[in-house]
């Protein structure tokens, strides 16, 4: 609380006032915990600590986006007296690998295949087929294979098809 005394040029009076002075507390913001996902990866940011939150790089609060590129991103929440704080969170975005599923085959019915991936440290093929291992092809095919990094977490896929001539 302030006080304030005025006094008169024309007369020896004076009359005082006062004026409150009200201090709000900063909201104490969160934007969460740093992140690492593979490039592509769906992320939700939702701040905590105040009654609504903005967010930079077009991030809406609480709403999924997918997650490109390494990037800080800050938040700030305004509390119901209009104050506001601000917090940052990282999302650091891994490179998916770049897979490799060989060139398109055309092989007769019954001859061996042998499918490779490239790109990655590990392989998985659908249809039963195991990287490196020949197997007969009897139809016609669309092969895909997941790739897994050796650096992060992340996969990617690629297709093959083994066209078979009867």
């Amino acid at each position: 609380t302030y006080t304030v005394t005025a006094f008169s040029l024309t007369s020896n009076c004076s009359n005082t006032d006062q004026v409150t002075i009200t201090v709000n507390a900063l909201p104490t913001v969160g934007a969460g915990a740093d992140q690492t996902v593979c490039a592509g990866t769906n992320v939700t940011l939702s701040g905590t600590g105040a009654a609504s939150y903005a967010w930079d790089n077009s991030v809406t609060d609480g709403a999924a986006f997918a997650a490109n590129t390494t990037t800080t991103y800050t938040v700030t929440g305004t509390d119901a007296n209009t104050c506001t704080a601000t917090d940052q969170v990282v999302v650091t975005v891994n490179a998916l690998p770049t897979v490799g599923a060989g060139a398109d085959q055309t092989v007769c019915a019954g001859e061996n295949v042998t499918l490779t991936g490239s790109g990655g440290v590990s392989y998985s093929w659908d249809n039963s087929v195991t990287d490196g291992a020949a197997f007969a092809a009897t139809t016609t095919t669309t092969y895909t294979v997941t790739a897994f990094s050796l650096t992060s977490n992340c996969s990617n896929t690629d297709q093959v098809t083994i066209t078979v001539n009867a």
